[in-house]
Order: C-alpha cells, then sequence, then structure tokens
C-alpha cells in the first residue's frame, strides 16, 4: 500500500521593497490599469498619476509579494502630510486572489509607515471597488462617507486609520 503523497507546505510571499519602475512591478501595474480602465471606462495612466519618487524612500515606499521569484500582490503609499502616509496601487493578481495576500500587502506597508514616524493612513478607493471598500472596513479603517450612501453618489471613497506604534 503506498502512503498518500504529501502536501508541499505552505510558505508565506516574501517582501520586496522596491520602486515602481522595477520591470517585476509591471505586470502587476498593467493589470491594475486594465481593471482600471474596463471598471471606469476612461484612459488611465498610472505613471502620469504621481511620479515615481513619490513613492521612494524616505517619505514613500513601494512593496511587491512574491512567491518563486513572481509578483502576486503589491502596494505603495506616499507622504500625505508631515504626519499621515496616502496608501496608492494596492493590488492583487487576478490569479492569486482570494488568499489574503491584499491584507498582507497592508499590514506590510502599515508597519513600513509606522517604522518611518507616520501616525496615520489616508487612502481612497473607487466607487466601483466593492472588494477594496470591504478589505478596508474588515482592516479597521474608519470610512470618511456615508456607507449607506450610493458609492457612485460620492465618487472617491475615503479612509483613513491611525497607526500604533509609530517610531518617532
Amino acid at each position: 500500500m503506498t502512503a498518500a503523497p504529501r502536501p508541499l507546505p505552505i510558505t508565506a510571499p516574501t517582501v520586496l521593497h522596491t520602486t515602481v519602475t522595477d520591470p517585476l512591478a509591471r505586470p502587476l501595474l498593467d493589470e491594475l490599469t486594465y481593471e482600471y480602465r474596463t471598471r471606469y471606462q476612461r484612459p488611465v495612466d498610472l505613471g502620469l498619476e504621481y511620479p515615481a519618487e513619490e513613492f521612494a524612500p524616505p517619505r514613500g515606499a513601494f512593496l511587491l509579494l512574491l512567491e518563486d521569484g513572481e509578483p502576486v500582490a503589491g502596494g505603495a503609499y506616499r507622504r500625505y502630510d508631515d504626519r499621515t502616509a496616502e496608501l496608492k496601487r494596492i493590488w492583487t493578481h487576478s490569479a492569486h486572489r482570494r488568499r489574503g495576500l491584499a491584507r498582507q500587502v497592508l499590514d506590510a506597508l502599515e508597519r513600513e509607515a509606522a517604522d518611518h514616524g507616520y501616525t496615520r493612513l489616508y487612502l481612497t478607493t473607487g466607487p466601483r471597488q466593492p472588494e477594496a471598500k470591504g478589505l478596508y472596513l474588515a482592516a479597521g479603517y474608519r470610512p470618511l462617507f456615508d456607507l449607506t450612501a450610493a458609492p457612485e453618489s460620492i465618487g472617491p471613497l475615503p479612509f483613513e486609520k491611525p497607526l500604533e506604534n509609530p517610531r518617532p
């Protein structure tokens, strides 16, 4: 009698601190651009939205989650004001969704921002992104809008979250 094969151990993705211009980021950013274009039916150019330097240390960060050297999720923050970091470009590749990867990106960005002295996070998501809205609510972000209003009537949906244990 042959023993059933054991499943391979699941290892957590590794976090890579990099830049928006890293070629590894291109597949995620291209898919994000496509998603925005199809959901909102308008042209989107993430390269023009903010300069890459906005997401560079010490005032910002851009990170990827890698599995077997391939990007599966990513996100960034930039300085919003002296105490606030603004989260941007949080994205999970479509082939890797429903695994908690976006939450891992959020957690890593929160730690990174706190380590750089930020005491608050701010973000907006689009009204046609209910998955993102659900993620931020589940992760303890406070909506800065009326949750009972139709999202399309609001426009971008703003959220905030205080950071615990920021480093001075």
